[in-house]
């Protein structure tokens, strides 16, 4: 499981919702990626590209995009704007 460390943030603000990401973020095989310079070129890219501003979800999208994965959202509306092609599993 990849968690971009940006979609994590934004997650953390409301942590009484987040048991089922603090099981997540516990277990050995969760890789935390953090938002790096060849990261952050690419969401600048993305966001200007698709004219929108959530860095959180255009990281999502790169970090998807990179490993080739779905991407588990409540937000599938904003991702599909992000990415139309992106295979989009709602929880």
């Amino acid at each position: 499981m990849i968690v971009p460390a940006t979609a994590l943030a934004q997650a953390v603000r409301e942590p009484a919702r987040q048991a089922r990401l603090a099981g997540l973020l516990r277990q050995p095989q969760t890789k935390i990626v953090h938002l790096d310079r060849a990261d952050a070129t690419s969401v600048g890219r993305l966001l200007a590209a698709s004219r929108t501003s959530d860095i959180a979800d255009a990281h999502v999208v790169v970090c998807a995009r990179r490993a080739g994965t779905a991407i588990a959202t409540s937000d599938p509306d904003d991702l599909a704007r992000l990415d139309p092609s992106a295979v989009l599993v709602r929880v």
